[in-house]
Parts: structure tokens; C-alpha cells; sequence
């Protein structure tokens, strides 16, 4: 395809990147005499007439999207069998090939990437366009840093295609949100669950799900829970692990409504680890000049406070005869001014502030002050740790009388928490270890079960999910009334004595057997079993076998005719027909 020019106007130059549903050149737009970058479909998805429409639909309305974060869409065009995309050309590398060199990568820059993806999803979002395949290939990182989400008109095209011919998952599914792998309905928290699985990977150089094939993978989305990322990095702030086990929820409802919510949570995630100092991707010349800059600043700071000192002084100059004059007179007034304000000559006095204070301080500070404590009860806060004071009453400053009680509220800590596992457990043992946790034990469903009486098998919510303390966790418990299940051995073709050693040893019974003529398999063979090879049927059941008797043998040739044959004959039928 190289040096080809297409609709008279995109050259293409270079071959710079190979994907499974397209191929992208480096191209030059002979118009406006700029390079750009072309990705070509690839052919088998321009068979489909539906994709092509979907494809082509996308892309026009992603190329109405304008955002630094997002790759601009320039055209979109079809010359022959050819369809096309003609996009801006980005300097720099795929986040997966960064995460390759860098992973684990430091945090700040996590934080940093994932703040400029979660802008681009933003702005999609408001515009009504799901992108459905975020990943680390499809976001660029330029050479100045600058974070570049591409292919929404791809995505939004194989996606559709997906679910409305129930052809085989297309797609990274290493990034996929358990709607998607189950073909339901998805929205914009499907990409924050796939911007959440790019960001564990950023934080630990690992996908939490892997797998031989796509549908193992696809499962593992469904079924499993995600091993929290702290536990592979130690490293990572508690508030950026929360956020990621947040964004990656198995529910819906239970992650980021919005990436402009996920944006404030990381804002606020930057503030508390003190994320400061030069960009994560500032080069070494703007870091200089930043630096120079800052320097001058100070320079000119320090000039204008001492032209400020200079002119201070001369005032006081002036000024020192009137002030010594008028300070004979204002000092009584001074001097009764302060009793007043420490509340000599006043039956109040102001509050202490006891906030974030123990109990035991506040208590000192507030006798130290001349006042009572009084403990109220203790509440949830997300601003104060446990143990502290969260609330006081009166507030602090508010002028009340001397000896007055303060009420104060301790916190509990943060209202949310993460669910633990349960799955496992006895059930005697759950209600304890939730109250641990900061929950309660709510509904028991007993089913029946070859587990041990007592454990627990299922539990809603599952392990993992965020859910506000002293909420209840219902649990599915197992009778131990149920009978263990065992694989049918296939047996076919195997001697009756190997059938039947076969079948005991996986833990069931040798029924009827039968026998019959077969000559393509040998006698004493088994040619047919009652249940079929590897399905799973209750130990202890009979299995019937029928058995081959060999060949049938060939019927004996007719004597030739005689009165005495006929006679033979005819004795023959009638006892047939007596019969």
C-alpha cells in the first residue's frame, strides 16, 4: 500500500502500526500539506455491509469530538474495497509499549494518565458516544506528555457488530466490563471499568485476568474477584487502590457514575499524597526554565518587600513623635480591652476547637478552658479518623457561658468499606468476622450440597464491593445433605472386564448387560454405554452396557427339494402358525 494515494489526496508513506482490525500508515495530506496517519480496515470487516455502515456512522460522529486528550478525526472515506480513517498523526508511543519498559509504574503518573483518559471519556460521554474498547493500544502518549485516546469509531462498529450477529468476541478482552463479555447492555461505566483494568495494570505491570483463550478470560470478568492491586504493590496509596477495586466493580451501580466523578476522586487522591513539583512528563530544558523563572520571581518578590520596608520606616519617622503621644492615652484602654477579649470582665467565653482532638485531649483542653465535655455518639466521617472528634457543640468560637458542656461525636471512620470473603467459611463463625468488617449477618439460605454442613457458598454483595458499614451481607450456606457428583468414563469399545473396573473406579455401579451381534466391534467389546462419556451423574448410579457377541453368523444353505423336505416344510408352518 505504500506510496499509494488515496481519493487523489492521502499518501500514504510509511507502515507504522499493524492491529487486529486495522492497519495504520504514515500519509501526507497533499491539500493541506500535513502529515497524518491513515488507518486501513482490514478486509474481512469490509465484507460486512452492517459494520462498514456502523463503522462509518461512528467515526463521523467521533470526528466531531475536539479534545487535547482525544485523536482528531479528520475524514473518513472509502476508495474501492478500501474504508479508511484519515486521523492526526501522533509522535510518540501506545501506553501498552510504556507499560512494557516502565511497570509498575509510579503512581503520580498513573494518576496523571488516567486523569487525561477519564477527560477524553468525558467528553464522549457528553456527546452520547460509548467507547467501548479502552485499552493501553488504543491510547497514545505524545513526546510532551499529552494523553490521546483513539479508535471510537472502530470500537463502537465491531461492539455493534458483536451483539447483533452473535459472532465470536471481538476485542481485548483483558479489558472487557462483565456486560460486555455477557453481550448486555453497556454505557459509560463500561469504559470506566476498562480505564480501571488499564490502570491496574499501570500500577502492578499485570491484568488481573488472563487466561488460554478469550472465552477464559471473558468468565473470569464474570465469575472471579479481583485480587486488590495493593497486594501485588505495596507501594500504592490505600485511596488509589479504593478507587481502582471502585472502577473495576462486577455491578454497575457500584462504580464511578461518571468520569467526571472519577476525575474528582483522583484530584482528591493527588492532594492527599501531595502529588506536587514539576509535570511527570516535563523534559529537563522546561524543568530549567521553570526553575530560572521561579528564581526571578522570588528576585522581584524581594525587591518590592524591601521598597515597601524603606517606605515603612520613613513613615514611622514622621509618625513616632503623635504615636509616643497617643500611647500613654490608649494603653489603659488597650490593657482593658484584652480582659475584656479573654473574657475578664464577660460571663462568656469562646468555645475551644476540639476537632480531630481524642478523647482524652479534648477533655484536657476543654478543662483547661474552663468547660465540661459531654460524649455523644459516635458517627461516620470521612474527614476525620476514628477515635477523633468529628463534631462539637457548640461549634468552635461560639461565645458561651464559662463552665458551660461541650457535647462532642467521635468518628467511626469512612461510612464505605470493602466486603470480605466469606466464601468458604462455616457459617458460625461469619457473623463475628463481619462484625470485624463493620457489618451485619443478614439473610441464611441453606441449599442442598455435597459441601460440608454449615459452609458458606455464594454471598451478596460479593467480596470486594465498596458497601457502607453496618450494612447487611446475605450468605448461601450448604446442608451437606448432597450427593457427590462423579464423570462418566467412556467405556465404549473396551473389554466388559476393563468396562467394569472402569466404572467402579470412578465411583459408580455396573448395571444390565445386555449382549448383541456386531461385527465392527470384537466380542466381549462393549459397543454401547447407558450414559454418555464425561457428563456428570450422582456416585453409586448404575451404568447398563451392551455387549458384542461378534459377527452373526451366516444362515445354513437349504437341502435341495424332496417329498420330505416339503413334508419338513409344511410341519414347519403349521406349528408357526399354531403358535
Amino acid at each position: 500500500m505504500a506510496s499509494r494515494v488515496l481519493s487523489g489526496r492521502y499518501e500514504l508513506l510509511e507502515k507504522i502500526g499493524d492491529g487486529g482490525m486495522a492497519v495504520v500508515y504514515k500519509g501526507k495530506d497533499k491539500l493541506l500539506n500535513r502529515f497524518i496517519a491513515v488507518k486501513i480496515l482490514r478486509p474481512e470487516f469490509t465484507k460486512d455491509a452492517t459494520f462498514v455502515e456502523n463503522f462509518k456512522r461512528e467515526s463521523q460522529a467521533a470526528a466531531g469530538l475536539s479534545h487535547p486528550n482525544i485523536v482528531g478525526v479528520y475524514d473518513v472515506g472509502r476508495e474501492g474495497n478500501i474504508n479508511y480513517i484519515v486521523m492526526e498523526l501522533i509522535e510518540g508511543d501506545t501506553l501498552n509499549k510504556i507499560i512494557e519498559r516502565e511497570a509498575p509504574m509510579d503512581y503520580r503518573k498513573v494518576i496523571d494518565i488516567s486523569k487525561q483518559v477519564a477527560s477524553a471519556l468525558r467528553v464522549a460521554h457528553k456527546n452520547k458516544i460509548i467507547h467501548r474498547d479502552v485499552k493501553p493500544h488504543n491510547i497514545m502518549i505524545t513526546n510532551d506528555g499529552v494523553v490521546k485516546l483513539a479508535d471510537f469509531g472502530i470500537a463502537r462498529a465491531v461492539n455493534d457488530a458483536t451483539l447483533s450477529t452473535g459472532s465470536k468476541i471481538v476485542g481485548s478482552v483483558h479489558y472487557f466490563s462483565p456486560e460486555q463479555a455477557r453481550g448486555n447492555y453497556v454505557d459509560e461505566r463500561s469504559d470506566i471499568y476498562s480505564l480501571g483494568i488499564v490502570m491496574y495494570e499501570m500500577l502492578t505491570g499485570k491484568v488481573p485476568f488472563d487466561g488460554d483463550n478469550p472465552v477464559t478470560v471473558a468468565l473470569k470478568h464474570i465469575n472471579e474477584e479481583i485480587v486488590p492491586p495493593i497486594e501485588l504493590e505495596p507501594s500504592i496509596p490505600p485511596a488509589l487502590n479504593r478507587c481502582v477495586m471502585k472502577a473495576t466493580s462486577k455491578f454497575q451501580t457500584n462504580r464511578y457514575s461518571s468520569a467526571d466523578e472519577l476525575i474528582e476522586d483522583l484530584d482528591n487522591i493527588s492532594f492527599v499524597t501531595n502529588v506536587t513539583g514539576p509535570g511527570l512528563f516535563e523534559s529537563s530544558s522546561v524543568a530549567e526554565k521553570r526553575d530560572k523563572r521561579k528564581k526571578e520571581i522570588e528576585n522581584e518578590i524581594e525587591e518590592v518587600v524591601e521598597a515597601r520596608e524603606q517606605e515603612r520606616k520613613r513613615r514611622k519617622r514622621k509618625t513616632t513623635l503623635i504615636i509616643a503621644a497617643i500611647v500613654v492615652l490608649l494603653g489603659a484602654a488597650a490593657a482593658g480591652y484584652a480582659l475584656w477579649k479573654i473574657g475578664y470582665f464577660s460571663p462568656t467565653k469562646a468555645a475551644p476547637s476540639l476537632l480531630d482532638c481524642t478523647l482524652e485531649d479534648a477533655t484536657q483542653k476543654a478543662e483547661e478552658q474552663g468547660f465540661k465535655i459531654k460524649q455523644g455518639k459516635d458517627v461516620y466521617s470521612s474527614d476525620y479518623a476514628e477515635g477523633r472528634v468529628c463534631i462539637q457543640d457548640p461549634a468552635p468560637g461560639t461565645e458561651i457561658p464559662k463552665e458551660s458542656t461541650i457535647t462532642i461525636n467521635l468518628s467511626k471512620g469512612n461510612k464505605e468499606g470493602l466486603v470480605p470473603s466469606l466464601i468458604g467459611m462455616q457459617e458460625a463463625d461469619v457473623e463475628n468476622y463481619l462484625k470485624s468488617y463493620g457489618y451485619e449477618l443478614g439473610n441464611v439460605k441453606t441449599i442442598t450440597s455435597p459441601e460440608e454442613a454449615g459452609q458458606v457458598l455464594e454471598q451478596s454483595p460479593v467480596a470486594g464491593s465498596t458497601l457502607d458499614k453496618e450494612s447487611k451481607v446475605d450468605i448461601i450456606v450448604s446442608d451437606g445433605q448432597g450427593t457427590e457428583k462423579g464423570i462418566v468414563p467412556s467405556v465404549t469399545r473396551m473389554s466388559l472386564e476393563d468396562a467394569k473396573e472402569a466404572i467402579t473406579s470412578a465411583g459408580f455401579t455396573v448395571g444390565n448387560i445386555s449382549y448383541d451381534w456386531d461385527a465392527s466391534i470384537g466380542k466381549g467389546y462393549v459397543i454401547y454405554q447407558q450414559y454418555q462419556a464425561n457428563s456428570q451423574l450422582d456416585k453409586g448410579t448404575a451404568i447398563d452396557l451392551q455387549v458384542s457377541s461378534g459377527p452373526e453368523p451366516e444362515p445354513e444353505a437349504e437341502p435341495e427339494d424332496s417329498g420330505d423336505s416339503n413334508k419338513n416344510k409344511e410341519k414347519e408352518k403349521e406349528k408357526e402358525n399354531t403358535e
